[in-house]
């Protein structure tokens, strides 16, 4: 059998790779850049361990907790201390405690009494049933009101997405949400009604789900999996161009062309609206892939218009006596409406054993996104004179930093924005017009790492049915 050639090997692609080899069936792992790991990067340095891309994974399938244990990583795996489970949204020019409770959630100051009513008043809202794609902004809204949009989801969405409620599609960004609605009606009655469909999924809400990382940190998990490729491994290697065959697709790097049985892309959307893509045969893949005189199809460029916000992540180290708050929980989200310039802040150290030495603290926030882009690519001084001006406010940092790490993505996270339902279906149409021609990944499946992992393991047994079949 001619190996199925995977385009990426962040972490979707080497899920799949892991999966289909463990299957028996052969792959070669096409990466353009000179690591694995896509935005996953740990480093230590000077008794700190820095992650520039996420700090956790949201165990919110079975399929994440089965990758670890086949990977053989659960001696390394940690979860995060049952202490640092706070986490603070930032309101009056100080970070509050996100209620974790019912009766918390009516006694905090994090909200007016006004915002408490509407959620009382929530389950009796009608829900919308016109068809009509809403952004989260608007859905919040109308379900509750502008300060829960204000002071609440546009810090959530500015953690998750680094993006603008005004602007990600509900049912796209947030299906969750949408579904609640559609199936109870009510978002506070699909919390209650609902635990029992999501036990019977064996899936997890997000905002529920067990956090973890591992020893060394995120890092780990894709350096385990690429050691495991071997030679099938191809860094530096971008592929260039697409050529479907009798059987299967032929890869084009510079190196040369390889015949492949499949291909699954595992890259990015921007990355994709650059490949060629060649048909042969007589199966058409025209009103897809719109052909030209010598058959070669540019993937539609409609791709290139997804946006990928950038973002900088600013690593800092302190001493403790230099950190005024306690900074004991999760992390500490930023609403636009409070005038900062940083989205968020995760106390990093407090989340996992061995983040920081002795006496130190480590807190990893970041920069830019949909909210700020122009602030992204800033210098590193820049940017982390920026970063401690708002940390000196918020957390009452003094002194300068211990450490000091910073990472600049200039496209971090694709956004999932209204009318993102085009781009799924034409990945959908592609894959039905193009035989063993397959798309997986953050921009089709989810954001999460979780997601990614989730999605990596899907498509590897899609694959492994599909090359099966006579």
């Amino acid at each position: 059998m001619k190996p199925t050639a995977i385009i990426g090997a962040g972490i979707t692609g080497l899920t799949a790779a892991f999966y289909l080899k463990r299957q028996g069936v052969p792959v070669t792992v096409y990466e353009a850049g000179g690591r694995v790991g896509g935005v996953i990067q740990s480093i230590r340095k000077d008794g700190f361990l820095a992650e520039f891309g996420p700090n956790t994974i949201l165990e919110t399938s079975p399929k994440i907790a089965q990758l670890v244990r086949d990977a053989g990583l659960e001696s390394r795996k940690l979860a995060t201390d049952p202490k640092a489970e706070a986490r603070y949204v930032v309101r009056y020019g100080r970070p509050i405690e996100m209620p974790g409770s019912v009766p918390g959630f009516f006694t905090t100051k994090l909200f007016t009494a006004k915002a408490k009513l509407a959620v009382l008043r929530e389950p009796f809202i009608k829900p919308r049933r016109d068809g009509v794609e809403e952004s989260i902004a608007q859905f919040v809204v109308r379900r509750f009101n502008q300060e829960f949009l204000d002071h609440a989801i546009d810090a959530l969405v500015a953690g998750i997405y680094a993006g603008d409620p005004h602007k990600l599609s509900l049912p796209h960004a947030f299906p969750k949400l949408k579904a609640l609605e559609d199936n109870y009606g009510s978002m506070i009655k699909g919390q209650l009604f609902g635990a029992r469909d999501r036990k019977k999924s064996g899936e997890v809400a997000k905002d529920r789900a067990p956090k973890f990382s591992f020893d060394e940190g995120l890092q780990v998990l894709p350096d385990t999996l690429a050691a495991q490729l071997g030679d099938s491994l191809k860094l530096n290697t971008p592929v260039t161009t697409l050529t479907q065959t009798s059987d299967g697709w032929r890869v084009t790097t510079a190196g040369g062309e390889v015949e492949h049985s499949a291909v699954i892309y595992c890259g990015t959307a921007h990355r994709l609206a650059e490949l060629v893509i060649c048909r042969t045969g007589v199966a058409p893949v025209s009103n897809v892939l719109k052909a030209n005189g010598d058959r070669r199809d540019a993937c539609p460029t409609v791709f290139s218009e997804i946006s990928y916000p950038p973002v900088a992540s600013v690593v800092l180290g302190f001493r403790r006596e230099d950190v005024t708050h306690s900074c004991a929980g999760f992390g500490m989200l930023i609403p636009k409406i409070e005038g900062f310039k940083i989205l968020g802040t995760i106390f990093s150290s407090a989340l996992f054993p061995n983040r920081a030495p002795a006496g130190h603290l480590l807190l990893t926030s970041y920069i830019g996104g949909a909210r700020y882009p122009e602030l992204a690519a800033l210098p590193p001084e820049k940017l982390v004179k920026l970063v401690l001006a708002d940390l000196r406010v918020l957390l009452g940092v003094k002194g300068k930093p211990t450490f000091v790490y910073t990472a600049f993505w200039p496209k971090a996270i694709p956004q999932y924005n209204v009318g993102y339902g085009k781009y799924r279906k034409l990945l959908s149409d592609i894959e039905s017009k193009a035989p063993k021609l397959f798309f997986a990944g953050h921009y089709r499946d989810g954001v999460s790492l979780g997601d990614s992992i989730v999605s990596g393991v899907n498509i590897a047994e899609r694959v492994a049915v599909t090359l099966q079949q006579p």
